[in-house]
């Protein structure tokens, strides 16, 4: 099976555990990536009646079926379920986030939401957490200070050249870093002058990961 395929059932498995629970008034966060995209696709043929979406992303958002509503966070009172992929996961449900660019936004809906559902194939799981690249958001007058802080810790700071997320911002993709406590890593870095946000989700891990499999979805 190849891995679109086991993204999309990944997909429709979250899909088919969430609509039993939405009601006329349910809110859905979607996030941003290949994974979340087949995701938007069963939602858009499902046309079901839901108060409407926050989407992470405006590469996610332009995807949504205009039969459904569109707001930003601050339009609505919470998020019911927000689904997102991830570039890795590991046994405690921790995550790095962050090489579609959105993950700013995608770490405060999934901070925003109920019940966080993180859906991904087998390829994405890891002991330790860190060979994918930690991407980092940081605003342009500190990306070198921050890339020195960075290599203090013993990373290798990549900038992403020609890339602007949707708040403006820039991304440096950090090569290299150990990180053994996620969490305590996470808080870390978020306190270096300059960075926005950092693609580890520790203090707020997935709530429920859904994992394809060659022949089958493991709920973890």
């Amino acid at each position: 099976m190849n891995q679109d395929l086991k993204k999309e059932n990944s997909a429709k498995e979250a899909f088919n555990l969430i609509e039993p629970k939405l009601r006329k008034d349910s809110v859905i966060g979607i996030g941003t990536g290949s994974t979340t995209n087949f995701f938007i696709q069963e939602l858009n043929e499902a046309k079901i009646q839901i108060k409407g979406v926050v989407c992470s992303s405006n590469a996610s958002e332009d995807l949504i079926d205009n039969s459904y509503d569109k707001f930003s966070l601050n339009e609505v009172h919470a998020i019911d379920f927000y689904i997102d992929g991830a570039d890795e996961f590991n046994d405690r449900k921790e995550l790095i986030k962050g090489g579609g660019g959105a993950l700013t936004r995608e770490k405060i809906l999934a901070y925003s939401s109920d019940q966080f559902i993180c859906i991904v194939d087998e390829s994405k799981h890891v002991g330790l957490l860190g060979e994918f690249p930690l991407p980092i958001e940081v605003i342009e007058l500190a990306r070198s200070a921050v890339s020195r802080e960075l290599m203090k810790m013993g990373g290798k700071p990549i900038y992403r050249n020609g890339f602007i997320t949707d708040n403006g911002n820039q991304i440096i993709d950090i090569h290299n870093l150990p990180i053994e406590v996620p969490y305590e890593l996470e808080a870390k870095i978020n306190n270096i002058p300059g960075v926005v946000e950092n693609g580890i989700f520790a203090n707020r891990k997935a709530d429920t990961i859904i994992c394809a499999k060659a022949n089958s979805i493991e709920i973890i």
